[in-house]
């Protein structure tokens, strides 16, 4: 079955986390991916956090569905291979700090000009225009400035970092919606590439929900509230007396009264003041109290079992063993048993968006350092004593 990217090349020319993340949702549905490394080290992503036979198991998830091929950019026959690939490319993604690529000769308007039709993606710490634009920027450093980490832990302590880079996959995701929005703009008839400029801060600033307009009307700036959700109650994490915590979701106003009879509290359900969001806030207090009363009298499975039979938004707090061995998960394809190259079993995460006609696949295993650099030269009309000649110079 053909996959809504067929037909679709991608040259990604980025490293670690925000450029390749997005080509990896592109590759999983049908886009062929080529992943320009590096000489001798490749993307360090191959040696983040835990290693396996020299190389980063990371590395399994983020560079499935790619080719590898090696050369130094900062060479003039490795730039003259970019210009040569970007006549058949569609997308050209890339992550380098603003400027690197002018200086290279392969900027937007030096690229547009051998392909009027090409999709340059670039994702940077705070984008190609500004007066940070030239700072260096790192997902961490975006969740701070887009406004995330000011609202991370619990008040009054140090603002804590999410356990993974979430500004640099919300900044992939935001990529990846621009590219699908230039493709279809081109498709539509204008036959015209266009950049996209994804900064970290931006895509981290746009999940911000109501935090601007709330300071703007109010002068709220929104604080850390720990497990709670400012301004929505009931929705907090509880205690049980198992000492395993419960996520409830009791905001909804019919949702709300069914979980106080859940727990005992049909006065609390039936309190006008009570009926509404509004004064629910107001009283947020004494409706956690109630609630961690009840959940500290009963084990978290029981908890989630009488919660799930009043249809009340419950659930544990899953670390990785749980999410490895749940039924859901497994139903879903959302655990995908594999291996690694010298046959050691691997689990990796399935494929989200799952469409229903056309969904993605893995169809390849993450490639190792430059395995397709032969080929795809080859495809151009790099001859082997010239790839050979480059090898000895260090320029692949």
């Amino acid at each position: 079955m053909s996959k809504p990217l067929s037909g679709v090349r991608v040259l990604e020319m980025g490293q670690l986390i925000a450029g390749p993340f997005a080509t990896k949702m592109l590759g999983e549905f049908g886009a062929e991916v080529i992943k320009v490394e590096p000489p001798v080290k490749g993307d360090p992503l191959r040696k983040w956090r835990l290693i396996h036979d020299d190389t980063s198991v990371w590395w399994q998830v983020q560079s499935r569905n790619k080719k590898s091929i090696t050369l130094d950019l900062r060479q003039p026959e490795a730039q003259e291979v970019v210009r040569k690939l970007i006549k058949e490319t569609d997308v050209l993604v890339e992550n380098f700090k603003p400027g690197s690529l002018e200086g290279w000769g392969l900027g937007w308007e030096d690229l547009k000009t051998i392909n009027p039709a090409l999709v340059m993606l670039r994702v940077s710490g705070y984008g190609q225009t500004g007066p940070y634009r030239d700072l260096p920027g790192f997902g961490a450093i975006g969740e701070a400035m887009g406004g995330l980490r000011h609202l991370s832990g619990e008040p009054g302590r140090t603002p804590v970092r999410v356990g993974v880079s979430i500004g640099d996959s919300l900044s992939a995701l935001h990529g990846v919606i621009g590219v699908l929005l230039a493709l279809r703009a081109r498709d539509q008839g204008s036959g015209q590439g266009q950049v996209i400029d994804v900064a970290l801060y931006e895509s981290v600033f746009n999940m911000m929900e109501s935090l601007l307009p709330e300071y703007s009307v109010f002068n709220e700036i929104r604080q850390a509230a720990g497990s709670s959700l400012p301004g929505i109650a009931p929705s907090n994490a509880y205690r049980c007396a198992d000492n395993k915590y419960v996520l409830i979701a009791g905001n909804g106003d019919s949702i709300f009264k069914r979980l106080m009879t859940v727990i005992g509290r049909e006065d609390l359900g039936n309190d006008p003041a009570l009926e509404n969001n509004v004064g629910r806030v107001r009283q947020v207090e004494m409706i956690d109290a109630a609630i961690s009363e009840w959940t500290g009298q009963n084990r978290l499975d029981d908890v989630l079992a009488a919660l799930n039979a009043s249809h009340i938004p419950a659930g544990k707090i899953y670390d990785v063993a749980d999410i490895a061995d749940d039924p859901h998960y497994q139903a879903r394809d959302m655990i995908l048993d594999s291996s690694l190259p010298d046959g050691t079993p691997i689990k990796l995460p399935g494929i989200v968006p799952k469409l229903s006609a056309t969904p993605g696949d893995v169809r390849s295993a993450a490639p190792s350092l430059g395995q397709h650099t032969d080929e795809v030269l080859e495809s151009i009309g790099i001859s082997e004593s010239t790839r050979s000649d480059w090898r000895e110079r260090g320029i692949i």
